[in-house]
């Protein structure tokens, strides 16, 4: 694989707390250098100028922001609010995290209710993917919350944020959660991918896209 075409399963992330508007720019800027799927930073950011916008339009980049982040401890409404003020704002993906509350305590119901809102809130085309922790997760509570997304209304799956304790992305867990949807939707791995090897590895398990903030190191290397 070329690193042209790797570049487009990237999401170019920057998501550090203390991220200001000079760094989003610095994230756009280097998205459309090389090219990726999508430039992802939390809403608090949006709306970008104009001419970022223009400059993320010119390669088809998405815009794409986390909601209920990095805890997921969010009530659905809160939630469905975040997600409606960014797409107002400019998103065209959101990536939303579960309330592990409820997969802990197996509320499924509860569960698909926070994504079904998420789902509502925003236009129709918006990508929407579920971020599911999966390293702190049973391979059965991973099967479950992702057939609780496809039933959903989820566009993708999406091993983590990268920011809890029990660490990222696997090759097992992208394995798992591919085998659990099929091909009826995409499988994001993110959490600790910082190699070109690393990132292949994710693609070969069966990841569509790839939640990353080492773009430029995995492809330059």
């Amino acid at each position: 694989m070329t690193s042209e075409e790797l570049a487009k399963f990237i999401d170019h992330t920057q998501l550090a707390p203390e991220a200001t508007s000079q760094d989003i720019a610095k994230l756009c800027d280097e998205a459309r250098r090389f090219n990726v799927a999508a430039a992802c930073f939390s809403p608090s950011l949006l709306p970008l100028p104009a001419v970022l916008i223009a400059e993320l339009a010119t390669g088809d980049i998405k815009i794409a922001c986390v909601i209920g982040f990095p805890s997921g401890a969010h009530s659905g409404e809160v939630k469905a609010f975040e997600a409606r003020h960014a797409t107002q704002n400019g998103a065209t993906e959101i990536d939303m995290v579960v309330n592990l509350g409820f997969v802990f305590s197996a509320n499924w119901l509860e569960l698909g209710d926070e994504i079904a809102q998420v789902r509502a809130a925003i236009p129709a085309k918006t990508c929407l993917k579920v971020i599911i922790e999966s390293a702190a997760l049973t391979d059965a509570q991973i099967v479950t919350v992702c057939r609780v997304a496809v039933a959903n209304g989820a566009n993708f799956v999406k091993t983590s944020t990268g920011f809890h304790k029990s660490g990222g992305a696997t090759t097992q867990a992208v394995k798992l959660m591919r085998a659990t949807v099929g091909d009826s939707i995409g499988v994001k791995a993110s959490g600790g991918i910082r190699t070109r090897q690393a990132a292949l590895e994710m693609i070969d398990a069966g990841a569509t896209r790839l939640g990353t903030s080492a773009t430029q190191a995995i492809l330059t290397e």
